[in-house]
């Protein structure tokens, strides 16, 4: 299992990324390109998504604290013509990863997530940046004609930031106790466990995995699992062992 990408790592990978996504916006036959990944979006819909998410959380880092009301998005839409969307899209960029610098790290700021595995502060809020970034650069991609494997890099930490961020919860799991292990192939394993308590997430090494036996189980390369873990990718098109139907009670709950 790798360490903890450090800060400017992570700014790093915002940037690339957001790069990557103006590439396959630019390349897109039309801005009005249906997005397959995100039924009902064409691709403006998701590159306004984009750039509205770095717009909104360049505010968020530098004006907000933990508890605070969930700002607002207002008056933040992208241009239309494409030829003024791209330099919106650098500039939102831009404006997000200065943000998250001048903030620094360790500064705390309203999210939307419990501070269970992740928590409110600015490193967190880049780490949810590079994987929005990671996942909607495939979409723009997808959009485009030219999807591409995932990063691997990027891509294991997308599965552990879902895994603490989203599915780390203190809701009650409303039915049996169950747990759910995810193999990135040559990469990292992880195990979730729901039961009345919520919902959270340990890191497996080899012997673990093979001592206690999960109620299921799913195995890919990192990329398939970032892409199923975010609904890219269909259920059954990596390999399950153990209760089949508990992946789709854990993406409906």
């Amino acid at each position: 299992m790798t360490e903890p990408l450090s800060f400017p790592t992570l700014l790093r990978m915002i940037d690339e990324r957001s790069a990557a996504f103006r590439v396959a916006v630019a390349a897109a036959p039309s801005l009005d390109s249906d997005v397959p990944s995100c039924p009902g979006w064409t691709l403006y819909d998701l590159a306004n998504h984009l750039s509205e998410g770095d717009r909104f959380w360049a505010h968020i880092v530098l004006n907000t604290a933990p508890g605070d009301e969930r700002p607002s998005k207002d008056g933040l839409a992208a241009p239309r013509e494409r030829e003024a969307l791209i330099p919106w899209l650098a500039d939102a960029t831009e404006q997000l990863i200065t943000a998250l610098r001048d903030a620094g790290p360790d500064r705390s700021c309203w999210a939307w997530w419990e501070p269970l595995a992740s928590a409110h502060t600015v490193a967190a809020a880049a780490r949810r940046r590079v994987a929005e970034s990671l996942i909607h650069t495939y979409d723009a991609q997808l959009a485009s004609g030219t999807p591409q494997e995932l990063p691997t890099t990027e891509a294991v930490d997308a599965i552990e930031e879902f895994l603490a961020t989203v599915c780390t919860v203190t809701i009650p799991w409303p039915g049996e106790p169950a747990t759910m292990d995810y193999h990135a192939i040559g990469a990292g394993s992880w195990r979730q466990t729901v039961d009345a308590a919520g919902s959270r997430f340990t890191r497996l090494t080899a012997a673990e995995a093979a001592e206690n036996k999960p109620t299921a189980a799913i195995y890919g390369t990192a990329s398939e699992m970032a892409l199923l873990m975010y609904m890219r990718i269909p259920n059954g098109s990596l390999r399950m062992e153990g209760d089949a139907d508990l992946l789709q009670r854990l993406q409906d709950s």
